[in-house]
């Protein structure tokens, strides 16, 4: 594991949370589930038949595993889940149906409070992971919409946070305007303080410095979304427009911004677009060799994160963890 995903198990582990793996038929959740019990990260609930788990020969003591046809709380989740759909022309036999589906099934344990928190997408679209999460668990509190970050680890790299960033939005937003892209720098810089013990430095990413091109929509969108993040969060650092040489180099950020608080030493990357986005943590993870973690999901009233299809157990047990110090941050939140 990286030092970062030590980091998440170690906070994990502080207060243990209860996260739900809906995909118990695919072997890499099964995988990923012995290593988090066997590492003591956290609680689970398996959704898939009993019979096929116990034959995996994975050591899953401890673990809940929850055969969803015979689940005594099935009733009770379709009801639930009746309710909050029904202005949507949703019946209850086709609630009690739509709780066949694991993922619907998990998120509404999440819902309910039987879980804090739920890990998927290993066998499953995006689209659809983010579907049941909109319409079930719906945004926080003061959070028009959701988006999502990728954490970097760049080795024997002295920029960032000795090496480290958040980049966003990477997976979810195609094109936000200019006060969506506010709001995913207020939240990447929330979700910065989640997780790490450091201070986020928040650049807004543009092809331009401070006005170092000719006036043109994309420029003034990242100059616009600046002016409105800064409004919505005073107490973060946030500036731009700023190119990325300028954010992260200090060298080319006193050049460039000389009066920035963050240019030179951004840890926070906010892309104006998904284009952008997408394809900038994918040239440092593979040119630089990075560890990327994501997507994580970031403006839901619980956490529920989306997994590449890609993903290994060891992807899988990080993002729990990750998912737990998110849970732990929320209850902290509720508390006060």
């Amino acid at each position: 594991m990286s030092v970062f995903i030590d980091s998440m198990v170690a906070k994990a582990k502080q207060d243990r949370q209860t996260i739900v793996l809906p995909e118990g038929d695919d072997s890499r959740t099964l995988a990923a589930a012995e290593k988090v019990i066997a590492a003591g990260i956290t609680d689970l609930i398996i959704l898939g038949d009993g019979d096929a788990i116990a034959a995996s020969g994975r050591h899953l003591d401890g673990a809940r595993i929850v055969d969803i046809p015979t689940a005594p709380e099935k009733q009770r989740l379709a009801d639930a889940f009746f309710e909050l759909r029904k202005h949507k022309g949703v019946t209850p036999e086709a609630a009690l149906e739509k709780m066949d589906d694991p993922i619907y099934f998990g998120t509404m344990m999440v819902k309910l409070g039987m879980a804090d928190g739920q890990v998927c997408g290993a066998c499953h679209a995006t689209s659809d992971v983010l579907r049941a999460a909109l319409q079930i668990l719906k945004t926080a509190p003061g959070i028009k919409s959701v988006s999502s970050f990728f954490i970097e680890a760049v080795p024997d790299c002295e920029y960032g946070e000795n090496g480290v960033f958040l980049f966003s939005d990477c997976g979810l937003e195609i094109q936000p305007d200019a006060e969506k892209l506010a709001q995913v720098a207020v939240n990447s810089g929330r979700s910065w303080k989640t997780l790490f013990d450091a201070e986020p430095r928040i650049a807004m990413l543009s092809h331009s410095t401070y006005q170092s091109t000719v006036a043109n929509a994309d420029r003034d969108k990242v100059i616009e979304a600046t002016r409105i993040a800064r409004e919505l969060a005073p107490d973060l650092l946030i500036d731009g427009e700023l190119q990325l040489d300028a954010a992260i180099v200090p060298s080319v950020g006193a050049s460039k911004a000389p009066e920035s608080p963050v240019a030179g030493r951004a840890n926070v990357l906010i892309f104006p677009d998904l284009d952008a986005g997408n394809i900038g943590y994918k040239l440092v993870q593979r040119l630089a060799k990075a560890e990327a973690y994501g997507p994580i999901t970031q403006g839901l009233a619980a956490p529920m994160n989306d997994l590449s299809r890609g993903a290994s157990a060891d992807d899988i047990m990080g993002v729990v963890a990750i998912t737990c110090v998110q849970s732990q941050a929320r209850k902290a939140v509720l508390r006060n």
